[in-house]
C-alpha cells in the first residue's frame, strides 16, 4: 500500500468513489457539496456527476479516516478539516457550518506542466512575441508577479515559464501546499523545497532562504506582511516569481502596499516595489462561443523605476499588443545577457516550424 508523508494511503478502498477522478490525469477538482458530486478538468469544463455512487456513511467514513490520518478533530467546534498529500488538497467543512451538508473538494496538483510551448500557441494563450518576450525575461533575471482570479491558471502559468530558469541556479520554492514540484517537473536542477509548517510562516522561510544560497525564490502566493520580506530578498539581487489576487497588473503596486505591516513600511517601500517588481501578467478565463473555457493572458506590464518617477509600462491589453517596444531600462537589462531581440527566443524551437507552414508571421 502506497502512503504519503501524512500516513494517507493513497489505495482506492480509502478514496472510495472519489479514486476514479483522483487516478483520471484529466480531472482537476473534486467536489461534494454534501448532495451532488462536481468535477473540474484541464479543458476548465465544470460539471455535474449523476450517480457519484457517495453515500453519507462514505463521507463520514471518509471524514474520520482523514481527521485520524492527520491527528485533528473534526467536529462542532472543529468544523474544517484540511490534508494533504504529494498531489492532493483535501478540505471538509462540517454540517454545522455547511448547511447543505458536508463538504469536501479535492484539488489535485500533479507533478507535470500541462502548459507547452505548442499548445499555448495553438489556444491563443498568448500571442507568440509575448510568449517569446516572457521566456527572455527569464532568462534576464527579471521578477515575475502573476495575478488573477482564483482557477485562471496562475500557478500553471508560472511552472511553465519556471522551466527556462537556467539549470544551474538554485530555486528555492516556498508553499504551504505542494503546487510548484519543481524538482520533479525539473529534473536535475538544483532546487530546496520549503514548507510552511506551524511558526515556520512565510516570512521565516523567505530569511532562510537568504542562508542557503538561492539564485531565484518561487513563493507560491503573496498574501500579506510576508511580502516586505520578499521584496528585501529581491533587493538583494535574488530573483524570483510568485502569483497574487488582483484583476489588473496596475493594481499590483498597490495591492503590495495594502499587505504591508504599516503605512510606514508602505511608503517607506513603494519606491522599492518599482524597482523590483520587473513584470506583472495577468491571466484570465473565457468561454468561446463552442461553450468551452479556455484561460489565457490577458495583460503584461512592466515597472519602472527611471530618474526618481515610478511608471507602469502596458504592454499587452485584452490579449492584444499594444506596443511593439519595450522600455530602454528593460532593454538595457535584456542586452547585459545578450537577449538583442525581446521578441524572438532561441528556446522556442517551434516558432521556425510555425513560420514555414505560415501559422506564425510576428503579428496576430
Amino acid at each position: 500500500m502506497e502512503y504519503n508523508e501524512n500516513g494517507i494511503p493513497m489505495e482506492p478502498e480509502y478514496f472510495g468513489p472519489f479514486w476514479k477522478y483522483i487516478q483520471d490525469q484529466k480531472v482537476t477538482d473534486i467536489d461534494y457539496n454534501g448532495r451532488q458530486l462536481w468535477i473540474t478538468d484541464v479543458e476548465n469544463e465544470r460539471y455535474p456527476v449523476k450517480s457519484g455512487g457517495i453515500t453519507d456513511k462514505f463521507v463520514e467514513q471518509f471524514s474520520h479516516r482523514i481527521a485520524n490520518e492527520v491527528s485533528k478533530p473534526f467536529n462542532r467546534k472543529n468544523p474544517l478539516l484540511e490534508a494533504e498529500t504529494d498531489t492532493l488538497r483535501i478540505s471538509i467543512v462540517h454540517e454545522s457550518v455547511a448547511v447543505s451538508g458536508r463538504s469536501i473538494c479535492i484539488r489535485k496538483s500533479l507533478p507535470k506542466v500541462r502548459l507547452t510551448v505548442d499548445g499555448a500557441l495553438r489556444e491563443e494563450f498568448c500571442h507568440p512575441s509575448v510568449l517569446a518576450l516572457l521566456v527572455n525575461c527569464v532568462l534576464a533575471k527579471m521578477n515575475l508577479v502573476f495575478c488573477g482570479e482564483p482557477g485562471c491558471g496562475k500557478t500553471e502559468c508560472a511552472k511553465f515559464f519556471s522551466q527556462f530558469i537556467p539549470e544551474h541556479e538554485r530555486v528555492i520554492t516556498i508553499e504551504d501546499n505542494p503546487e510548484w514540484h519543481y524538482s520533479r517537473i525539473n529534473q536535475g536542477k538544483d532546487c530546496v523545497e520549503l514548507r510552511i509548517r506551524g511558526s515556520f510562516d512565510y516570512t521565516a522561510a523567505i530569511k532562510t532562504c537568504l542562508r542557503q544560497n538561492p539564485a531565484w525564490i518561487m513563493l507560491s502566493e503573496a498574501r500579506s506582511v510576508e511580502v516586505k520580506s520578499l521584496l528585501e530578498c529581491w533587493s538583494t539581487g535574488i530573483r524570483g516569481f510568485t502569483t497574487l489576487h488582483t484583476d489588473d497588473v496596475r493594481k499590483i503596486p498597490d495591492r503590495i502596499l495594502n499587505m504591508m505591516e504599516s503605512r510606514y513600511d508602505a511608503n517607506r517601500l513603494e519606491n522599492d516595489v518599482y524597482s523590483y517588481v520587473d513584470v506583472g501578467i495577468l491571466l484570465r478565463r473565457k468561454r468561446r462561443e463552442d461553450g468551452r473555457i479556455y484561460r489565457y493572458i490577458d495583460q503584461v506590464c512592466f515597472f519602472t523605476r527611471e530618474k526618481g518617477k515610478n511608471e507602469i509600462y502596458l504592454l499587452v491589453r485584452d490579449g492584444e499588443m499594444e506596443k511593439e517596444e519595450i522600455p530602454d531600462s528593460v532593454s538595457m537589462r535584456m542586452e547585459k545577457y545578450g537577449i538583442i531581440q525581446p521578441f524572438i527566443s532561441r528556446e522556442l524551437g517551434c516558432f521556425s516550424q510555425l513560420e514555414k507552414a505560415g501559422v506564425y508571421n510576428g503579428r496576430k
